[in-house]
């Protein structure tokens, strides 16, 4: 069986990116718990999905993917200035272990969605926050193996994602 539309497949990874000539781990998973995705079901990385399509079990994969094929260059619209109100407690005191820099806040915009927001500085006047993925401007690189492929279900088909171990419990 190979990689195709509605697979089920698990592979463990390692993902790497090159920071000034260095190479840094972002992600590892294991044999023992795999990343298991539904191929063809949407939400990933359509380079990832292409660079794994044909393989099988046992099939060894490392590839890059460019920062134009991953999440894109940084969106200078991305990074915001919220009002310091909005972080106040009701008695005016604002969490300072939870609003500092480098912290990910999970946030919710005007239309209720959500997102996750790294807090670049805070001042008395505001908080400065980027909501850009964190793996913009970078280039990706997953080495890794092919553990398993199985049919999907069709409910697992019609939900577009995986039932059961490794996937949604519903």
């Amino acid at each position: 069986m190979i990689i195709e539309l509605n697979k089920v497949v698990s592979v463990s990874y390692e993902l790497t990116v090159n920071e000034n000539g260095t190479e840094t781990l972002v992600e590892k998973t294991e044999e023992n718990r795999p990343f298991v995705f539904l191929f063809g079901g949407g939400g990933l990385l359509e380079s990832f999905e292409n660079n794994l399509q044909g393989l099988k079990v046992g099939d060894t994969f490392d590839f890059s993917i460019p920062t134009d094929q991953a999440y894109g260059p940084s969106q200078q619209e991305y990074i915001v200035r919220i009002p310091i109100q909005s972080f106040l407690d009701e008695d005016g005191n604002l969490d300072t272990e939870m609003v500092k820099v480098g912290n990910m806040l999970p946030m919710v915009d005007q239309d209720g969605n959500r997102m996750q927001g790294l807090v670049i500085d805070v001042n008395d006047d505001f908080v400065a926050m980027d909501f850009n993925h964190p793996l913009a401007d970078k280039d990706l690189r997953f080495v890794g193996t092919v553990l398993n492929i199985r049919e999907a279900t069709a409910d697992e088909i019609s939900h577009g994602h995986v039932h059961g171990e490794g996937g949604a419990h519903h």
